[in-house]
């Protein structure tokens, strides 16, 4: 039995599948929420609802899974934009601000996301936050080589990073083959300024923050959905 938050999460995901429409190039990210708006899309295709969809996934696993769906896929560098992502968020604040990255996603899932007129966002209530990294470490891809120097640059920024590994104990590898810290800054006063910070860090592949890239976040609680769009 899928547990109450599954069931809300498979809700909203029903909800986002409704803007898509025939003709569209739909993006289509990562993780669990992810997996039911595949399910909810592939039975609007098959009902013949929606037609003529070229949807470009974010990651290899949701490439196989939209394959097996009999989603019909894409490659991004084939078209101009895409007409609508739909995706998940580990954090989301009141200015619809986000972490993403806890599947590891994270790079293809902001390039998709920049590369979106619209993204929708996927949520349960559990996921809104105050501040960012209140609820939630902040994922850091980085390259193989040197990685620890990422981990000690990390504290220097007031933050902890711990290397991400897979059952095997193993690290934890991006599609891109990129080390994936998981970092601990507390609350984020101001998440502009360290993406800023980030971004100009030699070794470090992508952040998990998302800002000014969601434009509409739909939230699934016990009272119901909500949709909310980008504060203008």
């Amino acid at each position: 039995m899928p547990d109450r938050r599954d069931q809300q999460k498979q809700q909203a995901a029903e909800a986002a599948i409704e803007f898509i429409q025939s003709g569209m190039v739909v993006g289509l990210g990562h993780g669990s929420t992810v997996h039911h708006a595949l399910e909810a899309l592939a039975k609007r295709v098959k009902n013949g609802d929606v037609k003529d969809l070229i949807c470009i996934p974010a990651s290899s696993q949701t490439e196989a899974e939209a394959g097996r769906l009999g989603l019909a896929l894409g490659d991004l560098n084939d078209v101009t934009s895409i007409d609508l992502t739909i995706d998940g968020a580990d954090e989301v604040d009141p200015q619809l601000n986000l972490i993403k990255g806890g599947g590891g996603a994270l790079l293809r899932e902001k390039i998709l996301a920049q590369a979106s007129r619209r993204e929708i966002i996927v949520v349960d209530e559990a996921k809104l936050s105050d501040t960012l990294g209140t609820k939630h470490p902040l994922p850091i891809e980085v390259a193989p080589f040197g990685w620890k120097a990422q981990v000690a640059f990390i504290k220097t920024l007031g933050g902890t990073a711990e290397l991400r590994l897979h059952a095997m104990g193993k690290p934890a590898l991006s599609d891109q083959g990129g080390y994936l810290l998981d970092c601990d800054f507390g609350p984020i006063a101001d998440p502009a300024a360290l993406a800023r910070t980030l971004q100009a860090r030699a070794g470090i592949l992508e952040h998990g923050l998302f800002l000014d890239l969601a434009t509409d976040l739909i939230v699934a609680g016990p009272s119901g959905l909500r949709h909310l769009n980008a504060p203008s």
